[in-house]
């Protein structure tokens, strides 16, 4: 992988990450655009520089991140189920990181938000705040984060699709998934690495470094627009987007 390349895919999961769009099934279908092969080294690296979005909702986000321990409970509640599922089914859901997988994910994933969609009303009594998200909550939360270790899913996707079906409202329901996102992917980043670190090269940390630059940046930019754009829009053009991403991929690429 060149520089150039990582620069790339950089781009790629600095934007997708916090969309309900599925990063790491963005980056699985860039990869084979540009003809990087889906080696374990490479697998690893699309995980690696999700930690660079990561920081930037650490960066957004760190008054409350530093100051709010009883958030921090609900975090760990939520991140519970990933963590078990995770490591107890880790060489299933490698196996399962292919392009064809995430074409039908993002059909189904984009279906799934046209349907609640039409169906849900923000209402006066829905959780607004991070701060009021009961352990229950947090916990159902997690269940469905669990999900989206199906690549194309989408993490964020999942978690606000969670959150929503069970009484938040939509700016709460994105805050929680981005909060969510720092215990999750923290630990999916250091366990990949320390199952790897004997495969890197010198060029391979190179080209992490730069993918790891740029998707903070990006991620930092995207954070502070989807959480404006959601005040005033609803998850519909994402739902409409994957179904045409997941379908154009389908029968031009795959």
């Amino acid at each position: 992988m060149s520089l150039f390349d990582a620069l790339i895919l950089g781009v790629v999961e600095g934007v997708t990450e916090f969309l309900p769009v599925s990063s790491t099934g963005h980056l699985i279908l860039a990869s084979k655009l540009m003809g990087l092969p889906q080696t374990d080294v490479h697998k690893t690296f699309e995980v690696v520089i999700q930690l660079g979005s990561i920081l930037a909702v650490i960066f957004a986000f760190r008054e409350r991140i530093f100051k709010d321990f009883e958030l921090w409970k609900r975090l760990i509640v939520g991140f519970i189920p990933t963590a078990v599922l995770g490591l107890t089914l880790y060489k299933i859901i490698k196996s399962l990181f292919a392009p064809e997988t995430v074409a039908y994910m993002l059909i189904a994933g984009g279906i799934v938000f046209l349907v609640v969609e039409r169906f849900y009303k923000e209402k006066a009594h829905h959780v607004e705040d991070v701060g009021e998200i009961s352990y229950k909550q947090a916990f159902l939360i997690g269940l469905f984060q669990s999900l989206a270790m199906v690549p194309g899913t989408s993490r964020s996707g999942a978690t606000i699709i969670g959150g929503l079906l069970i009484g938040l409202k939509r700016k709460a329901a994105a805050e929680f998934s981005f909060l969510l996102a720092v215990p999750t992917m923290l630990a999916a980043t250091a366990y990949d690495i320390l199952k790897h670190r004997d495969e890197f090269s010198f060029d391979d940390v190179q080209g992490l470094a730069v993918g790891f630059a740029v998707a903070f940046l990006v991620a930092l930019a995207i954070v502070k627009w989807f959480l404006g754009y959601i005040k005033k829009h609803t998850f519909v053009p994402f739902g409409i987007y994957r179904i045409v991403a997941g379908l154009v991929f389908l029968i031009f690429v795959l």
